[in-house]
């Protein structure tokens, strides 16, 4: 499905996605045990870990993840479904609807209500796991393929693959770049944050989604003689 939005608005959009995910998963990773809520084969890997006593490793944080990406992307599909005959209405709902989410999990934490371990921990699981099943199931209908905004490895591969050293397509890399800078900067900043804070991480993320939502609700439109990214 096309962006109703010009080709720069549009990776700006999806970079803005990535690195809200980079963020988000330095939350959960470095402050739930081992546990991402935006990238689900880190997850599977971890429950297979879990099987072993030894490893460190516990089955309940990422089977909540797992069960909140689910949920969250049976709800990107249902909003999908309903609502891309009006795609800028469609995209910038569902991304507030993940930014309004993701600020009350920034308030609920800064105010002590969920906390980083303990019960309340999976209830913060589920509903950050959720925000970003809704976003993988929103942006896999309109996204560039080497911009998931989640998983690298196909960027990564793309990048490697499509360059005068692989298939000698000579791809522009500009994109894959940016999506691989843009996780790992957000990642970065995560990490260094959480020194101090972890609301103001998650509602970092939030300001990131929001944008994108902006973007999609009011971005001009590409001019037919637009320079594609």
């Amino acid at each position: 499905m096309a962006v109703p939005v010009g080709a720069r608005w549009e990776v700006t959009a999806f970079l803005s996605l990535t690195a809200a995910t980079g963020l988000i998963d330095a939350v959960s990773y470095l402050k739930f045990g081992h546990t991402f809520v935006a990238n689900m084969t880190g997850n599977v890997v971890f429950l297979g870990f879990a099987v072993s006593p030894e490893s460190g490793f516990r089955l309940g944080p990422p089977i909540a993840a797992v069960l909140g990406f689910v949920l969250g992307s049976l709800a990107g599909g249902r909003a999908a479904r309903a609502m891309e005959s009006r795609p800028r209405r469609w995209l910038a709902s569902a991304f507030g609807a993940q930014t309004i989410l993701l600020w009350l999990c920034a308030l609920l934490v800064g105010v002590g209500v969920l906390e980083e371990s303990g019960g309340t921990s999976y209830v913060l699981i589920v509903a950050l796991a959720a925000c970003f099943g809704l976003q993988n199931a929103t942006v896999r209908h309109v996204a560039p393929r080497d911009m998931t905004t989640t998983v690298l490895t196909l960027t990564l591969t793309g990048l490697a693959a499509d360059s005068v050293l692989g298939n000698g397509r000579s791809v522009k890399p500009h994109r894959r770049l940016g999506s691989i800078a843009a996780m790992l900067v957000g990642a970065a900043v995560g990490a260094l944050l959480l020194r101090w804070t972890t609301g103001w991480v998650i509602a970092l993320a939030g300001l990131m989604v929001a944008g994108a939502a902006v973007i999609f609700l009011r971005a001009p439109e590409a001019s037919p003689a637009a320079d594609r990214v």
